[in-house]
């Protein structure tokens, strides 16, 4: 069972919302919309992003991570690493 399936609801709503502002991005390319303004809406769909990402992570170390501490031994070990590689990807991005 996934960390996020009490919730799943509402982070599908979110990434339709963020699905919506993608496409407002590609509709004000088709209506040659000034720059600056399709680069402002690309910076709200980017932080949009940013926040479902660290929630999602948030409610992985919350949940996956704790249970695999209190378990200990190898499983812990691995999801230690894998929400480590996770953070650093968001990092990098």
């Amino acid at each position: 069972m996934v960390s996020y399936s009490e919730d799943k609801e509402a982070y599908l709503k979110r990434l339709r919302r963020i699905e919506g502002q993608i496409r407002g991005l590609q509709r004000m390319i088709e209506q040659d919309k000034y720059c600056i303004d399709v680069l402002t809406q690309v910076s709200a769909a980017t932080k949009a992003l940013q926040s479902f990402s660290l929630g999602l992570l948030e409610e992985h170390l919350s949940t996956c991570v704790v249970e695999a501490a209190t378990t200990g031994g190898k499983e812990a070990e691995s999801k230690v690493r894998e929400a480590s590689d996770a953070i650093a990807r968001l990092v990098r991005s």
